[in-house]
């Protein structure tokens, strides 16, 4: 199953977010820190035309901390490109992000020489929350639902620091796979875009072989975490949905009721502090993606001259 979710007004993010990275000295990219590779939005790339990056890993009070460590190292290895991780208990986000952005571009950040900040993410990464509680108001609107920004917004933080607002944005078509169903399970997908039983079911299998004594913690639903990492993982969303009560009549097991709940647990960070994907992993996934995608794009060109070469024959 291939996950997409590209709604009309990212269309025009994306040309707004072209536009205004002209003036921009430095750009701010939040990702969730349970996902951060996943996160982050490959089409920055081509809009960034080389500004100096700053990635936040937002939520990493949901995130496994060792994992953290390894994606903020892997962030702080690229070019021009620095990271650092946040919460919801962080206690002054915005002098980190001040201090963060200064050492990507010094000098800036007087009132004759301002810095000009772009902050972007996906749909429900928490961007607008943090904004908040470094405005210290309710100056954009936050909620736990993708697409709520549609417009972008500017504040000051403090003398010569502005910082730019942008709305949620994904991108046309996701070719990483396994980042299609771990965006659905974070909730930064619309829920139209996708079957959540078959997204609880991936998320289900990945937190068997990673997480399975916290599974375990959440659900007691087998004798030992070997035990519950050996079942199905089909068979593993049916004993939770029995042991949740999540029963149709005559006792089946209401499978999207259960996914529900498994999803609900992992975004609200029930199951525990869990990572969905390493470094490794995602590289390995991205080739994977890149070589299909490759694959595709061949067979869209050879069906294409097929049917040029059937027309002029028909001539």
């Amino acid at each position: 199953m291939s996950i997409q979710w590209f709604p009309g007004h990212m269309h025009l993010t994306r040309k707004a977010i072209g536009e205004r990275v002209k003036t921009i000295d430095v750009v701010i990219e939040m990702v969730d820190a349970r996902l951060p590779a996943s996160s982050a939005n490959p089409m920055l790339r081509e809009l960034l035309q080389h500004k100096p990056n700053l990635k936040v890993l937002n939520k990493a009070d949901l995130a496994d901390p060792e994992r953290t460590q390894q994606w903020l190292q892997w962030y702080g290895q690229q070019q021009q490109t620095r990271a650092v991780a946040m919460d919801s208990h962080h206690s002054a986000p915005a002098r980190a992000l001040i201090e963060a952005c200064q050492a990507l571009a010094p000098g800036r950040g007087s009132m004759d020489k301002p810095m000009r900040v772009l902050i972007c993410g996906i749909p429900n990464v928490g961007k607008s929350t943090l904004i908040n509680t470094m405005v210290g108001k309710r100056a954009a609107k936050a909620a736990n639902e993708p697409g709520v920004t549609r417009r972008e917004q500017r504040f000051a933080l403090q003398d010569g620091f502005y910082l730019f607002d942008t709305p949620g944005v994904l991108w046309p078509r996701i070719i990483v796979a396994q980042s299609g169903y771990n965006l659905a399970a974070a909730g930064s997908i619309g829920r139209n875009a996708f079957d959540d039983e078959l997204v609880a079911l991936e998320l289900l299998a990945y937190l068997q072989r990673h997480y399975a004594a916290l599974l375990l913690a959440r659900y007691a639903v087998a004798p030992s975490a070997d035990a519950l990492a050996q079942l199905p993982d089909h068979a593993l969303l049916e004993a939770i949905g029995r042991q949740r009560g999540a029963l149709l009549p005559g006792g089946r097991v209401n499978a999207q009721k259960t996914a529900e709940i498994i999803l609900q647990d992992f975004r609200s960070g029930a199951i525990g502090r869990v990572t969905i994907e390493t470094p490794a992993e995602f590289q390995a996934w991205q080739a994977t993606g890149e070589r299909l995608d490759a694959e595709r794009q061949l067979r869209k060109e050879q069906a294409e001259q097929q049917r040029q070469q059937s027309k002029r024959r028909r001539r």
